[in-house]
């Protein structure tokens, strides 16, 4: 994904989801070109919630720029495997990116970055 495109997480479920394909077809209907995107889409605010917790919301600030786990887990002050776990989650969402480098002497390392430079959460209740 393009880390210039636009990261939203909605709280709209499928009528959203339908809305906005609606929209996207008009667009490009009339010619238009669409912005890149990609929109995570809640049933309702306590499920995006689960997802992004305040630590996993540290975590996607902390992660502005290409950074190990290891230096990760360090600045936040929290475990290491609790990081990984959570980074796991946001790159299964597509909120995170992660690949490995070569660290000599020690094998690998995971570096971890955002997949957007902002992300928009918009919750509605």
């Amino acid at each position: 994904m393009n880390k210039n495109a636009r990261v939203r997480v909605v709280t709209d479920g499928i009528d959203g989801f339908f809305s906005r394909a609606r929209e996207h077809a008009r667009k490009l209907d009339r010619g238009e070109k669409l912005e890149p995107e990609l929109v995570i889409s809640f049933e309702d605010a306590s499920e995006m919630m689960k997802v992004l917790s305040a630590e996993r919301l540290r975590l996607l600030r902390a992660s502005k720029t290409a950074t190990a786990v290891s230096v990760l887990a360090s600045t936040l002050r929290r475990n290491t495997r609790a990081v990984s776990r959570d980074i796991n989650l946001l790159e299964s969402f597509g909120l995170l990116r992660t690949h490995y480098v070569p660290n000599p002497g020690h094998g690998r390392r995971r570096i971890v970055e955002s997949s957007a430079e902002r992300y928009q959460l918009i919750a509605s209740i």
